[in-house]
């Protein structure tokens, strides 16, 4: 009886103990846009059980796209988060949101298709679009490649028609005859490819421009919880460096990700998704920031961005990457010896 009676104090002592430690988990909300190879890192984590390893307890939110994702930060529903780089730019402008870091460089993953049946004459003579309509998700990095194809073709945007259209339905539209050219981003590229037919016409990088995808935080969630946001950033990179390291394991966890998303693209054009779209780790993030210099790489970048986007109309003015771009989050992982060490760990 006395074994039994020590037996139940230790098992409800181990509980508490277990309680306890769950109740000092800090709560962080985390928004992204679900089936995208930026935001595989989330689901590794979340996985591997490595958001509790630095005391932190994630609650999703996912977007179908960056514009809703931002405007979402009026209500403060999330607190840091990935998205693409025209979204980053929109929401420093409209709600102070901060880039922290990169996610990927999707300039390959940003693409003009063109409908199978099409492919042959637009691509012989691009200069044949002209007048004609391009389906696309306007102010996203999708129109930003797009545009750069044009002008890589001597087009202007007013050569052409834009049609605004989300991703869903621009696969749709092309899939159904309805529309020859269309502006979309992986893994909805490798949909069209796959289930249509489509040809990749120009991609961003073919264009000439690097589009890079952004981490963020809220400015003012930032500012109050530096600690929070540097351990996010740790987390993100560690399940980069991880996946790097653990292709085949990544590939089979991306599957799953992307299938509880509905996206369904073939084994090849996720090992393309590894292939084509470098990931920075620790050391390559504080590179990427660093100002000593003059302008870093990323205020190049979205520099570019920016300018891009007053030229739709987006933003009224073209904003400093130095008011909006910051690596002090990055740094502060950089200096905690214990922080850094697991954002480098590829265990």
């Amino acid at each position: 009886m006395k074994f039994v009676l020590r037996a139940a104090v230790l098992a409800t002592s181990l509980f508490a103990g277990g309680a306890a430690s769950a109740q000092q988990l800090t709560e962080i909300k985390v928004s992204y846009q679900p089936a995208l190879y930026w935001a595989l890192p989330f689901h590794i984590a979340t996985e591997k059980g490595w958001w509790a390893e630095v005391g932190l307890k994630p609650v999703f939110s996912t977007f179908p796209a960056g514009v809703p994702q931002i405007a979402a930060a009026a209500s403060k529903s999330w607190d840091v988060g990935g998205t693409g780089s025209v979204p980053a730019v929109l929401g420093h402008v409209r709600f102070g949101i901060k880039t922290i870091g990169v996610t990927n460089d999707e300039s390959a993953g940003n693409a003009l298709l063109v409908r199978k049946e099409a492919a042959d004459k637009i691509t012989k003579d691009p200069k044949s679009m002209k007048g004609q309509t391009i389906v696309l998700t306007a102010n996203s990095t999708g129109d930003y490649a797009v545009q750069s194809c044009l002008k890589k073709y001597g087009l202007a945007k007013s050569d052409v028609t834009i049609k605004n259209m989300g991703q869903a339905e621009i696969i749709s539209a092309v899939s159904s005859n309805n529309a020859d050219l269309a502006g979309l981003w992986a893994p909805n590229i490798y949909t069209l490819e796959e289930k249509a037919g489509a040809k990749v016409l120009c991609s961003g990088k073919e264009g000439g421009v690097v589009v890079p995808g952004a981490l963020i935080a809220r400015g003012d969630y930032a500012e109050q919880n530096p600690e929070n946001v540097a351990k996010f950033l740790a987390v993100y990179l560690r399940a980069w460096k991880w996946a790097n390291a653990h292709k085949p394991e990544a590939i089979a966890m991306m599957k799953k990700f992307y299938d509880q998303g509905g996206v369904s693209i073939s084994e090849a054009s996720m090992k393309k998704e590894f292939d084509t779209r470098p990931t920075f780790d620790l050391a390559s993030q504080v590179a990427r920031m660093d100002r000593s210099r003059g302008n870093s790489d990323m205020d190049a970048w979205f520099g570019q961005i920016a300018i891009f986007m007053r030229g739709t109309g987006a933003i009224q003015s073209v904003p400093q990457p130095t008011d909006f771009i910051t690596d002090v989050y990055m740094k502060r992982v950089a200096a905690d010896p214990k922080l850094r060490d697991f954002a480098n760990n590829p265990k």
